[in-house]
């Protein structure tokens, strides 16, 4: 049986240059409810400014000289674990899994429920929407940020493990400039499909009309 060696706490805490240590590797095979597989390497880290416990997945091959295709995933237990039709973040967890695994590259998971106001915040705010707010003013009634997220993490995550370009996943246009100003150099932003149902599809037009994120407003619904 492998001994496993206990963390040295004393590496969780930032350091003095802001870098971040891979901390531990480890396979899971992935499998969806759809019954698509991978084979995951999970990666943990050492040293994130926030110290929040995000997990980069690592799947497929990068190629030598290629740029590994990366996605930025908010953790949403809601639509993620439990299959919630008020968002697309479940649908673009399964997209993103199976479309790095295709091309190589990094699917980082990180613990930002509900745009970084938390879960009992994100229900708070369903319910203001249920009541005809979209999802950022339900957010601002709250007294909270729109959009709360930072991505400081992430980049100190990608330098762990050695990725200084990407190719990024993403709708969301904030995440392309985060990375770009923390030193991460975007090469290309890829969007994700269009993920629409009759339970997000005024989710889906706020974020396009609200924050720009690029999704085909005729390809929605309602």
């Amino acid at each position: 049986m492998p001994q496993v060696q206990p963390p040295q706490q004393q590496t969780d805490s930032p350091r003095a240059d802001g870098a971040a240590r891979v901390r531990a590797r480890v396979r899971i095979p992935l499998v969806f409810p759809d019954g698509y597989r991978a084979q995951a390497e999970a990666v943990t880290f050492h040293g994130l400014a926030d110290g929040a416990e995000h997990l980069a997945l690592a799947l497929g091959t990068v190629d030598d000289g290629a740029t590994p295709l990366v996605r930025l995933h908010s953790e949403c237990l809601t639509g993620d674990v439990f299959g919630s039709a008020r968002c697309d973040c479940g649908p673009q967890l399964r997209e993103a899994v199976e479309r790095i695994a295709d091309a190589g590259g990094y699917l980082l998971y990180l613990r930002q429920e509900g745009r970084g106001i938390g879960l009992y915040n994100k229900l708070d705010a369903y319910a203001l929407q249920d009541a005809g707010l979209d999802t950022y003013d339900a957010n601002t009634a709250l007294g909270l940020p729109e959009d709360g997220r930072d991505y400081t993490a992430a980049a100190q995550m990608l330098g762990a493990l050695g990725v200084g370009g990407v190719e990024l996943l993403s709708n969301n246009p904030d995440k392309a400039a985060q990375l770009a100003a923390l030193g991460v150099a975007v090469e290309r932003r890829v969007p994700t499909g269009v993920h629409v149902s009759e339970s997000n599809v005024r989710y889906l037009r706020a974020k396009a009309e609200r924050t720009g994120h690029s999704i085909e407003l005729s390809r929605l619904v309602g």
